[in-house]
């Protein structure tokens, strides 16, 4: 679509901020979250579009295991080559206007970050272009949540003039639109990556 093409050739004086997921958005994963109840055991296995809505009962908790994994999601994510393809264009015209280009994911630091971001290399992805924040590293009760925090982050201040957000979770994306009253002079554009790697905006 053209947007993409036309989106980074901003002015350097009014630089823009695109946002990437990672689980079914740029890959196509398959680490699982499992759902712990008081007594350790497995009460329930969840797959990151189920983990994005998920609410504990009382006494539960969250096992990251998988999802903190480096060598398991090198072995089994599969790049998803239309969002690849739009990423890398969109790194590239980034660096050259002085916009920024960030991952938000859901994940909280895996266990070996060289490992992790070789993924991202061997996609064709210039990685260390793009900065990734982890926010499952905070515990603010939802990952929508979790990213709308890093989304006040970059937005306060007044830096960029224009924001994108690339999700399949429309929960997340609903969250980022809903931003747009905080923020009613920055230009919120929002996503939907459907599963085969299309892209379709979200207006809700």
């Amino acid at each position: 679509m053209q947007s993409f093409r036309t989106y980074l050739t901003e002015k350097t004086n009014s630089p823009g901020l695109t946002v990437f997921d990672i689980d079914d958005t740029l890959f196509k994963t398959k680490a699982q979250v499992k759902v712990i109840d008081k007594d350790g055991k497995v009460v329930k296995v969840l797959q990151s579009k189920e983990y994005n809505t998920h609410k504990l009962k009382p006494g539960e908790k969250f096992d990251y295991g998988e999802f903190k994994d480096a060598k398991n999601f090198a072995k089994t994510s599969v790049p998803m080559k239309k969002m690849i393809d739009k990423a890398k264009q969109i790194i590239q015209r980034a660096s050259a206007k002085g916009s920024k280009v960030i991952i938000i994911t859901a994940r909280a630091d895996f266990d070996n970050k060289k490992v992790f971001l070789d993924t991202f290399r061997k996609a064709g992805i210039d990685i260390d272009k793009v900065y990734v924040e982890r926010a499952g590293n905070l515990n603010l009760g939802s990952s929508a949540k979790n990213k709308k925090f890093i989304f006040h982050k970059y937005l306060s201040g007044d830096k960029y003039a224009r924001v994108r957000f690339f999700d399949d979770d429309v929960s997340n994306l609903r969250m980022f639109n809903a931003l747009k009253k905080k923020y009613p002079n920055v230009d919120f554009n929002a996503y939907r990556v459907s599963d085969d790697g299309s892209v379709k905006k979200y207006k809700k």
